[in-house]
């Protein structure tokens, strides 16, 4: 690793946004190229690669400067990888029956109870969401009820990509940290 990447691991570690903007700027590239290789959809790449950067600053700490940074990345990406293979697989049932072969998927309709609670989640959520800055509040927006993609919230916003995914990131942080609170 250069000293360059070095220090900002290390002033990540401590807690240093200038350093995981940094860092995520740095090695952005490399992992969402990894991931669109593997999933062949610019949307999912991206989720997996913002999980990617998500999970890897919220463990920060826990990474060894024996290795190589960008292999604990691309480690995490395709463990994040993984498990999404295997939500997609969860929902869907596969039946061989004399060698012909039927997908079916499985029935996701929520019953009236679910209905409700799922509208009591819902409520609870916007709650969380209104205690973040309005900034933040656009951005969970325009994402996740508006279902933007990343360039279409940078034109929205009339900012770079690259800082729309890390005020993405910082924003589902503090709003998992506001979640944790209640």
């Amino acid at each position: 690793m250069s000293e360059t990447v070095d220090k900002h691991i290390n002033q990540a570690k401590e807690g240093n946004q200038t350093a995981f903007r940094f860092l995520f700027n740095h090695y952005w590239d490399a992992i969402y190229f990894y991931m669109y290789k593997k999933t062949a959809n610019e949307d999912e790449a991206e989720d997996i690669t913002v999980k990617t950067f998500a999970k890897a600053f919220d463990k920060i700490n826990t990474f060894n400067e024996a290795y190589s940074f960008k292999s604990w990345l691309m480690a995490i990406s395709k463990n994040l990888y993984i498990d999404h293979l295997r939500k997609q697989k969860k929902n869907t049932i596969s039946i061989d029956k004399d060698n012909k072969e039927a997908y079916f998927l499985l029935d996701e309709s929520l019953s009236p109870e679910d209905k409700i609670i799922a509208e009591q989640n819902l409520i609870v959520l916007l709650a969380c969401i209104k205690k973040l800055k309005p900034h933040y509040q656009e951005i969970i927006n325009l994402r996740y009820f508006k279902e933007y993609a990343y360039r279409e919230i940078a034109t929205e916003l009339n900012e770079p990509i690259n800082t729309v995914k890390v005020k993405l990131l910082r924003a589902r942080k503090l709003l998992a940290e506001i979640i944790q609170e209640k």
